[in-house]
């Protein structure tokens, strides 16, 4: 009630002082014209007089039309100036319209001189008015008066107060050093501005001078005692930023960041000031926003039943948060770790009011995939459950010829049983030329969605990309833990590059490719250019406030089994196309035998439940991945063993299939 009370007050007296100061620009406009008042007519004084109260109501009225009351003058700005001068116009053009109505305004009686100064002094007191509050508001907060401080313990806090350097002398930069210098209780002091435009050297921006270049930055620095660097430039490339951050580790200033209006809101903070934080990594490999058509992704995923395997997993989980925001009708969330399912079941009640269905079971298991299909009845199906750790991979071949080949073999089968529309695998680069069991393994996962997309009426698509940044057990989290640690970083090899995107960023290319797919097509992602993992370890090492090889070691470990230097996205006997999306390729599926592909992938699962030599599984899984099919009369003849027996029944869509 007090808050209401305190906004009425507030109008009220806004109103009172403009009706003041509309009765007085009347009054100046009419010495103004007349130069003493006993040289105008009787007449004259007589109509002004009588009309003033209609003028100070329209100017009044349109006033508030403009919504102008509700703009505290505090925060005053150039448009909400462009707004007072529309209202005051538009209050003129009616007074005059109301004097022509009168029969003054033909005769002259209310002269035109007159009311061309009116309107002008009115606009010199209204705006100038606001505006002198608005800055007599910034010099009492600076001078520590106001609800947020006070003279007497303002002068130790400004002492305290850090002193900031901005980079970006352009929008973002005035206005966050407008709003640094209204926060002083902020702790940060602006001292000036450094930026690569020669055209603004030496301009000054709210009283702060544009000091130099960013490459001044360490001088500029060591010469002003600079104790934080803000980076005003929020759509800065990651080129830019790593440019930027090179110069910075010459000095000892903190390194901050303004992200940009999107980030804020998506972040749920909202827009709180100062809007800055720390620069992440993802700053560094920051790309063009994600251009997404969500029509076209809410076509095949609004009003559908959403099956997600893997749900608890980052890729999953992503999964789930971007399809619950295109209002599915049902969203099943599938794994294997309770827990992880538990949390991302939580999330979507808490985060979006959403009420899944929580599903545990292994797609290993085909039984338990068969019930949970037929339960669920999926129109959709996205395939993200797998083990992707390359080096334990390579430890345990066997489970991940169980969980990649036979759980996306189920899925898959499954699915087109039980007719889904739709379903997209999931994959990865590691598949392109694979030299490890897990990519290996992937591989093989996309020539069976390939083969199923000609032998059955569901619309298969794969997706292939590279490393997700912040994944769980991916490079990023492991060298900051050794960087809490105290270090040593390891990495493999100095000259090792990988792709990387963000998890949301993959997911809306996973889900824009999935609108695409409808023939065992495989799309692979731009994701830029590869980054050396070395780079990487040094400026993770820079951002966490270290010096690299001084405050944190790097060491080399060695290539780990299964490991390439470079990953590419394609065969060298793919065809690449380009979609209507520029940031998606597309590499048409080629001619798999499905009958010699179901044999290797049965004696695949044989040698892996039956546990033999993982070497001997481990060269096999290549071989099959590589395409070097064994003759027929080469396949291996054992017994199928009861516990991956395929189904019985003629519900296997391999069955059957010419060769």
């Amino acid at each position: 009630m007090s808050r209401w009370g305190n906004i009425s007050r507030r109008i009220v007296a806004q109103v009172a002082i403009d009706a003041c100061l509309m009765t007085a620009a009347t009054a100046f406009a009419y010495i103004l014209k007349y130069d003493l008042p006993d040289q105008a007519s009787l007449l004259n004084r007589q109509v002004i007089f009588w009309t003033l109260p209609v003028l100070v109501g329209l100017r009044l009225g349109a006033i508030s039309l403009f919504h102008l009351y509700r703009i505290h003058w505090r925060y005053m700005s150039l448009p909400d100036l462009r707004l007072l001068l529309s209202a005051i116009t538009a209050s003129s053009v009616a007074f005059y319209v109301f004097l022509y109505a009168v029969g003054l305004g033909a005769q002259g009686d209310y002269s035109w001189g007159m009311q061309v100064m009116d309107w002008g002094i009115n606009m010199l007191l209204l705006s100038g008015v606001r505006i002198g509050y608005r800055e007599l508001s910034d010099l009492g907060r600076n001078l520590g008066f106001g609800r947020e401080g006070n003279p007497e313990t303002n002068s130790a806090a400004d002492a305290q107060r850090q002193r900031t350097l901005i980079v970006g002398a352009g929008d973002s930069g005035e206005t966050l050093a407008r709003d640094l210098k209204r926060r002083p209780h902020d702790g940060l002091l602006p001292i000036g501005f450094v930026d690569d435009d020669p055209f603004k050297r030496k301009i000054r921006i709210h009283g702060l001078p544009v000091l130099g270049n960013c490459a001044e930055i360490p001088e500029i620095c060591k010469r002003l005692s600079v104790g934080v660097i803000l980076i005003a430039i929020p759509n800065a490339s990651g080129k830019t930023i790593r440019d930027i951050l090179a110069h910075c580790e010459q000095t000892t200033a903190r390194l901050c960041i303004v992200p940009s209006v999107g980030e804020m809101v998506r972040s749920g903070g909202g827009l709180r000031r100062p809007p800055v934080r720390d620069i992440n990594i993802e700053d560094l490999l920051r790309r063009a926003p994600v251009r997404t058509d969500m029509e076209k992704i809410a076509g095949y995923v609004s009003g559908q039943r959403v099956l997600v395997t893997g749900a608890g997993g980052s890729i999953g989980s992503e999964l789930c948060r971007q399809i619950a925001a295109l209002n599915p009708a049902r969203l099943i969330l599938v794994g294997q770790g309770e827990n992880s399912v538990f949390e991302i079941e939580q999330e979507m009640i808490r985060e979006f009011g959403y009420a899944t269905t929580a599903v545990i079971g292994s797609v290993r298991d085909r039984g338990r995939i068969e019930e949970i299909f037929l339960q669920e009845r999926p129109t959709v199906v996205f395939h993200a459950a797998a083990h992707k750790h390359v080096p334990l991979m390579e430890a345990n071949p066997q489970e991940a010829v169980k969980n990649n080949i036979l759980g996306t073999r189920n899925v898959a089968e499954v699915a087109a049983e039980c007719g889904v529309k739709k379903f997209i695998l999931v994959s990865t680069d590691k598949a392109v030329n694979p030299s490890s069991v897990m990519g290996a393994t992937k591989r093989i996962c996309e020539m069976i969605i390939q083969t199923l997309a000609r032998t059955t009426r569901t619309e298969y698509a794969a997706v292939r990309f590279g490393n997700v940044l912040g994944s769980r057990g991916s490079v990023i989290p492991t060298m900051r833990k050794q960087i809490l640690r105290g270090g040593p970083v390891t990495v493999t090899h100095p000259e090792m590059t990988r792709y990387f995107m963000t998890i949301p960023e993959a997911v809306q290319l996973i889900l824009q490719a999935g609108a695409m797919g409808t023939g065992g097509e495989i799309f692979i992602l731009d994701m830029g250019e590869p980054v050396r993992i070395l780079d990487l370890a040094r400026d993770l090492i820079r951002l966490s406030g270290f010096r690299p090889d001084a405050d944190i070691k790097i060491e080399y470990t060695g290539t780990r089994p299964g490991e390439k230097l470079h990953e590419e996205l394609l065969y060298t006997d793919e065809e690449k196309r380009a979609t209507e999306h520029a940031k998606i390729f597309v590499s048409d599926a080629n001619g798999i035998d499905p009958s010699a592909l179901r044999r290797e992938i049965d004696r695949l699962i044989r040698i892996a439940v039956e546990g033999e030599n993982a070497q001997v599984l481990r060269s096999e899984v290549l071989r099959v991945a590589r395409g070097q099919f064994t003759a027929d009369g080469m396949q291996d003849t054992r017994p199928t063993p009861k516990a991956v027996a395929p189904p019985a029944s003629p519900a296997s869509v391999f069955e059957g299939v010419p060769s």
